[in-house]
């Protein structure tokens, strides 16, 4: 790292982060538009009460059903129901998407972990110190961060004990969360690997989870560019572009 900027890895590993995170993010909401409810468990489609329906697009809530058909006679045999609407469905090219993105999401991640070991990037930068491991402390830095007084930034660390929380939170704990409840989406990595599905509670629970995630990476990238904004964004500019 330079006195004022950051390494060239470390730029290139936050650009393309930055970019996969925002493609997967627009991709996966045109997905979740398709069938904009979320369940709980291993089942879940539109005969299944939802834990949760979002307000996406025409899919919600439409009502658009025809008189259901009773496969059995009694009132507890299976129905049949058929959608009597224009259904919005860009599963495809938003699908192809989404897993093409992700691999670039777990390249750029594995490389910026690995790199950040090797160069003690992620123990200078990210790790908290000694003297910032205190209640004190932190509530001091809680304080200060509500009353929005940003000091501002150098261009490069060191960062503040909220900072590294955040950062080590999103690397270690929600962008892993986000890769395995993805996998777990899928019906044949969930059937190669069924210790999956059993970790997040079913497949459907998974993908609650994955919205989720994506709901507090996206209140993360917001105070993030918030703070880049009120710490001096063209100084934190050239630093993670051209690292002076």
């Amino acid at each position: 790292m330079t006195p004022s900027g950051r390494r060239l890895w470390v730029r290139l590993c936050h650009w393309l982060i930055v970019a996969s995170v925002l493609t997967l993010g627009f991709s996966g909401i045109v997905i979740l538009m398709a069938h904009p409810r979320l369940y709980w468990g291993d089942v879940g489609n539109d005969l299944t009460r939802p834990l949760l329906e979002l307000p996406l697009g025409r899919n919600y809530q439409h009502g658009g059903w025809a008189p259901a058909a009773p496969f059995f006679p009694g009132p507890d045999g299976a129905v049949s129901r058929v959608r009597v609407y224009d259904i919005f469905n860009q599963n495809g090219w938003a699908r192809s998407l989404h897993f093409l993105l992700a691999w670039l999401l777990v390249g750029a991640g594995a490389v910026y972990g690995v790199m950040g070991l090797i160069t003690g990037h992620l123990r200078r930068a990210l790790l908290p110190r000694a003297d910032e491991i205190s209640p004190g402390h932190f509530w001091r830095e809680v304080r200060e961060h509500a009353l929005l007084r940003i000091k501002p930034a150098s261009g490069g660390p060191p960062y503040g004990l909220l900072q590294k929380l955040a950062y080590l939170s999103v690397v270690f704990i929600a962008l892993p969360t986000m890769v395995l409840t993805g996998l777990t989406m899928s019906p044949t990595v969930a059937a190669a690997w069924p210790v999956l599905p059993a970790l997040f509670g079913g497949s459907q629970s998974a993908r609650t989870i994955h919205f989720a995630v994506l709901c507090l990476l996206a209140l993360f990238l917001i105070v993030h560019v918030l703070m880049v904004v009120m710490s001096g964004l063209w100084r934190q500019m050239r630093a993670m572009t051209w690292g002076t």
